[in-house]
């Protein structure tokens, strides 16, 4: 038996928006899913038990897991009930550096993703690794990296703007590699 009351309390809708309250659950459940709140393979509430946990009609919470559903988000499995879906499996070819949408590209899959953070920042521990001063400038991004709409990995990546510093004025549109070796001058070879 799942204890929910967490989650529950997390996918709250709100009444002082105009958003219909399907919407704003699954928009909920989707960051959720983003942030690595809700795992791969976890279950969700039944639709009677979360539309009565959020006082919401059984149509509304429904309508949000079918879309999700359509979505390839979550899946039903039965007696295992609501489930959110793993990422599809990926095995990317070996002994050449590729970038995600690279990778997504080969197996047919569509990329795309979604900017949580993307700021330059001094910090002694990344400085540390990176062997640099303490006072050196680096880019910190973070971003869920997604594959035909679904959240497939959380990236953090650090960039040392000392080496690269046109990092610093990165768009994140586009892939960091080509924009490394166009706007940088440096061409990876691991990472």
């Amino acid at each position: 038996m799942h204890d929910y009351d967490e989650l529950i309390t997390r996918l709250k809708v709100s009444e002082k928006t105009s958003e219909p309250y399907y919407q704003q659950l699954k928009r909920n459940i989707l960051t959720l899913i983003e942030t690595g709140a809700i795992e791969n393979g976890s279950g969700l509430p039944s639709e009677r038990m979360l539309a009565e946990a959020l006082n919401l009609s059984r149509t509304t919470v429904r309508r949000c897991y079918e879309e999700l559903r359509a979505s390839g988000q979550i899946d039903s499995d039965g007696r295992a009930g609501t489930l959110v879906k793993a990422a599809p499996k990926i095995c990317p070819s070996l002994g050449k550096l590729k970038g995600f949408t690279e990778e997504m590209r080969e197996v047919g899959i569509t990329a795309s993703t979604r900017i949580v953070s993307h700021e330059v920042v001094t910090d002694r521990t990344i400085a540390s690794i990176f062997q640099r001063p303490s006072t050196s400038t680096f880019l910190r991004l973070i971003r869920i990296r997604l594959g035909n709409e679904v959240p497939m990995t959380r990236e953090v990546a650090w960039y040392d703007l000392t080496l690269a510093p046109g990092m610093a004025d990165w768009d994140t549109s586009g892939s960091a590699y080509n924009h490394l070796e166009q706007q940088c001058g440096i061409k990876l070879s691991w990472a």
